[in-house]
């Protein structure tokens, strides 16, 4: 492997740290960003009080209330996040121009050569930490090694506000004592079928045959045995353009009407087409999600012969996908999302039925300006006139 040095850096509770910034009354206490208790959601970042509660990213808001009475519970301001994760950003940018941003908290950075300009790549990583924390009040955890997996594994060490470097030819070292859940990649099923084989740690796991987490995990089984010998090739690349477009909404009570059910995605899918069209893209593959009352989650994909920027396109195809999911499941919903992916350049083709195709272009260009100007709101098509209060998250 080239001798690289990356950094993985993450914000420590993130959304909870910026409320704790712009509210100093909620250092050290217990905060949960995500929604009131009262209502249906979950926990989006805990505070390290709350987390000594057992509350963590993911549970629902009535249990933490449950298991944390005493917590402050906030709403959170998604626009005040954005504008500390640019801050952030262009904070990294002054120490290596290869930044990849993962999600609004944390990123890679490869700094190899950067380094000397700091003295070390400790005393670098050192000055991150504190330009994070004078400009921004927000601690920071870093890792560092020779490839993204062990800097990622070594950033979550760290945490919170450390500081973790691993030297070059210590990598499989200092995995090999970790649980196996320590390691990027490996999920609860993936974890379920590594222990089945008798391995519960990451050394385990380096040792094992790759022929045999591959015929057990399939083409992922192999990355995971190189990733568990501290082997890393990926290289760390600048954010390109979205791959995908998807909303989903999380309903006040489960639901199996099925009309409230249509109506809903619907509304999702003309959000979702909008901000298709926005970008001058169309999309051949459609994916619904569902999460029912016991909070499993399933997706279900169909690939379209060709590329569409409608609404009924979307949707459609999304109410196939629904029907077949729903005939498979007699649980109630909970939540249920659409996202289109496979995106190209929208290009209108010459067909039988060119001029109603322009026709319906025309109509969907004014719609889109309507929205643009007075609301997405603005106009509303029978089908979703009976929806009230639905909230949808990208």
């Amino acid at each position: 492997m080239t001798n690289r040095t990356i950094i993985h850096i993450d914000l420590d509770s993130f959304f909870v740290s910026v409320e704790q910034v712009l509210n100093p009354e909620l250092k050290g206490k217990p905060v949960v960003v995500g929604g009131k208790p009262d209502r249906r959601g979950v926990v989006a970042t805990a505070s390290y009080e709350a987390r000594a509660f057992g509350l963590h990213s993911g549970m629902p808001l009535v249990t933490a209330a449950r298991l944390c009475p005493e917590a402050i519970f906030i709403e959170g301001n998604f626009a005040r996040y954005r504008e500390f994760s640019r801050k952030f950003m262009a904070i990294l940018s002054d120490f290596s121009p290869f930044i990849e941003p993962m999600g609004i908290d944390e990123a890679y950075l490869d700094v190899t050569g950067f380094e000397s300009i700091h003295g070390s790549i400790w005393q670098m990583a050192d000055k991150m930490k504190q330009r994070i924390r004078s400009e921004l009040g927000l601690c920071a955890s870093i890792g560092i090694a020779n490839c993204k997996v062990v800097a990622k594994v070594a950033s979550d060490l760290s945490k919170p506000d450390g500081l973790i470097e691993v030297a070059p030819g210590e990598e499989r070292g200092f995995l090999a004592p970790l649980p196996v859940e320590k390691l990027p990649g490996v999920g609860k099923q993936a974890a379920k079928v590594i222990k089945g084989l008798g391995v519960h740690t990451i050394g385990g796991l380096s040792r094992t045959p790759s022929h045999t987490l591959k015929s057990r995990l399939g083409t992922a089984g192999e990355m995971l045995h190189h990733f568990a010998n501290g082997i890393d090739d990926r290289k760390v690349l600048p954010p390109g353009e979205a791959k995908s477009i998807s909303r989903e909404t999380t309903f006040g009570e489960d639901t199996r009407d099925r009309l409230f059910l249509e109506a809903t995605l619907w509304a999702l899918s003309e959000k979702v087409v909008a901000d298709l069209r926005k970008k001058g893209k169309q999309a051949k593959c459609v994916t619904l999600k569902l999460r029912y009352a016991d909070f499993s989650t399933i997706t279900r994909s169909h690939t379209l012969r060709e590329s569409v920027d409608t609404d009924r396109a979307i949707f459609e195809t999304g109410i196939g996908l629904l029907e077949r999911a729903l005939a498979m499941e007699i649980q109630a919903v909970r939540l249920v999302g659409i996202g289109v992916s496979n995106l190209v350049e929208a290009s209108r083709q010459a067909t039988l039925f060119a001029p109603s195709t322009r026709k319906l272009e025309e109509l969907n260009k004014a719609i889109d300006r309507i929205r643009d100007k007075y609301g997405f709101d603005a106009i509303q098509t029978g089908r979703v006139i009976r929806l009230k209060d639905i909230s949808t998250q990208s």
